[in-house]
């Protein structure tokens, strides 16, 4: 079986960044690996295991430190709606590429373009609405970590509780595409 450098070199750089901060193998490797040429369902093979054991990891050394209201609104809310679009992107023939490129240039209009950083913080102020559209994005992209990311640092939690309420939510994310 042949060595894909590729592969290895977006996981290596992909899963060292998301040991540091609880996100990165599935944001990054995701579109990273559909540039690539991989299909996504290959992609989701490939990074679903390295993205869960990081998290695990992650939240063994902190578990106590959960919020666990936060963790209940991820299992209740946007679980149920990306496992369901999941189902639908891998049922189907849609390109999601297109998809993938739209939400990367929203989440890096954030940043620069007020209006897009308005939209997003009048959905994080609806956290419900906010927690559905995390599923659906994830569950259609595998890019919802952003979203993820974006909630949980809006909480302003301590850098521990971000830090494993970010794993453990990802972590859930990855074992219910798996």
């Amino acid at each position: 079986m042949p060595i894909h450098w590729d592969i290895l070199a977006a996981i290596v750089v992909t899963a060292t960044i998301q040991s540091l901060f609880g996100v990165c193998v599935l944001l990054f490797g995701t579109p990273i690996l559909l540039i690539l040429g991989y299909e996504f369902v290959t992609a989701l093979t490939i990074l679903l295991p390295i993205s869960l054991a990081i998290n695990l990891a992650q939240v063994g050394w902190h578990r106590r430190q959960i919020n666990r209201p936060f963790y209940r609104k991820i299992l209740l809310l946007s679980i149920p709606f990306m496992v369901l679009c999941l189902f639908l992107v891998t049922r189907t023939k849609v390109s999601i590429g297109p998809l993938i490129g739209c939400f990367l240039i929203v989440v890096a209009l954030k940043g620069v373009w007020p209006p897009v950083h308005r939209l997003i913080d009048s959905l994080v102020r609806h956290e419900r609405t906010y927690f559905i559209l995390m599923g659906v994005t994830h569950g259609l992209t595998n890019l919802g970590g952003s979203l993820l990311t974006a909630i949980v640092h809006h909480k302003h939690y301590s850098k521990d509780v971000t830090r494993v309420t970010t794993a453990v939510s990802y972590g859930t994310f990855a074992l219910f595409q798996l």
